[in-house]
């Protein structure tokens, strides 16, 4: 039977193989300058402009429902800019992605934060991995009744997609005032320019298509900010395996264009300079492997978390495998 250490170089094998392999299929599709992410720019800076400049005669709930899509779609197409897509060049891609149309974070800061969540070993590990929605003991210990209700329910679908966002932004937010409090100065020109670009996109919003910033950020931007929690809802788990944390969603069209097939999330996390359009790819030549490398962790779509978590709570937000001090 194999030891551990034999069964973690077989593994590294693998992944370095299906590295070598990807490196090898991103440089014979170079020539096409990675055209379905210039594509994917395109339609969304373009539908964005163009819903709000046809408003009245789109009419004011589908434009709504529209723009709630630009921007959900807008946050994917930032996460495959910071994987180095389209072009090898960061300046460049930083680009087309450094707009705040959804408001709330600048760029930079999820950069920096989802780069950060990439070390496979810190993955769901509260103040190790930045995207972990889990709590230590000692955190939970210290919460009032009313705080440890608001993070049960948001360990529900719909308590993910109502306050979820609202908990994310309070974090980050609170956490850019508390910086320059600890002598800690360094992300605080970020912020600037942030809000700096923030104000000027809803001047120009509401001066070019008499919307009320207020509409924007409460109508649009927020349920956009929830629609993109539907990923992440269970996207990761508590592991002994640091692969069996992050799951397989073999989720319907609507949701793998939304996602930009990040739902297949194992295959990201194995490859995350794959390139969008070739995860399905990757993960169909590999299907069997993936699977049991996931230990079992494999959804057929989000319908199945909404039925059967829409008002209980997916797992406990205490994380599990942590001590309690």
């Amino acid at each position: 039977m194999d030891s551990p250490s034999l069964k973690q170089q077989r593994s590294e094998y693998v992944d370095a193989h299906q590295r070598v392999e990807v490196l090898a299929e991103r440089k014979r599709l170079l020539w096409l300058g990675e055209w379905p992410t210039w594509l994917l720019i395109a339609v969304i800076y373009g539908g964005w402009f163009l819903t709000l400049a046809n408003w009245r005669r789109i009419g004011d709930l589908p434009a709504t429902l529209l723009m709630i899509w630009w921007c959900a779609w807008y946050m994917s197409l930032q996460h495959e800019l910071i994987h180095g897509h389209p072009t090898p060049w960061a300046w460049v891609n930083r680009l087309f992605g450094f707009a705040p149309l959804a408001i709330w974070y600048p760029y930079r800061l999820y950069r920096d934060s989802h780069l950060r969540h990439h070390i496979d070993f810190h993955l769901t590990m509260p103040a190790l991995d930045t995207e972990s929605y889990y709590v230590s003991p000692s955190v939970w210990a210290g919460m009032g009744r009313p705080v440890r209700l608001l993070y049960w329910f948001n360990k529900t679908f719909w308590g993910r997609l109502l306050v979820g966002p609202a908990i994310a932004v309070a974090a980050a937010w609170s956490e850019a005032l508390r910086q320059p409090l600890r002598g800690e100065w360094r992300n605080l020109p970020m912020w600037l320019i942030h809000f700096a670009m923030l104000g000027g996109l809803l001047w120009w919003v509401h001066a070019a298509f008499g919307m009320a910033p207020l509409y924007y950020v409460l109508a649009i931007s927020y349920p956009a900010q929830s629609l993109t929690m539907i990923r992440s809802y269970y996207e990761h788990r508590p592991a002994a395996e640091h692969k069996q944390r992050i799951v397989l969603n073999v989720a319907g069209l609507v949701f793998r264009v939304l996602f930009l097939n990040n739902n297949l999330h194992l295959v990201h996390h194995d490859l995350p300079s794959l390139p969008w359009y070739l995860l399905p790819r990757v993960y169909r030549a590999r299907r069997a492997a993936y699977n049991t490398r996931s230990g079992g962790f494999h959804l057929h779509g989000y319908g199945e978390l909404m039925r059967r978590f829409g008002f209980t709570p997916v797992d406990a937000p205490v994380h599990p495998n942590m001590p309690d001090t």
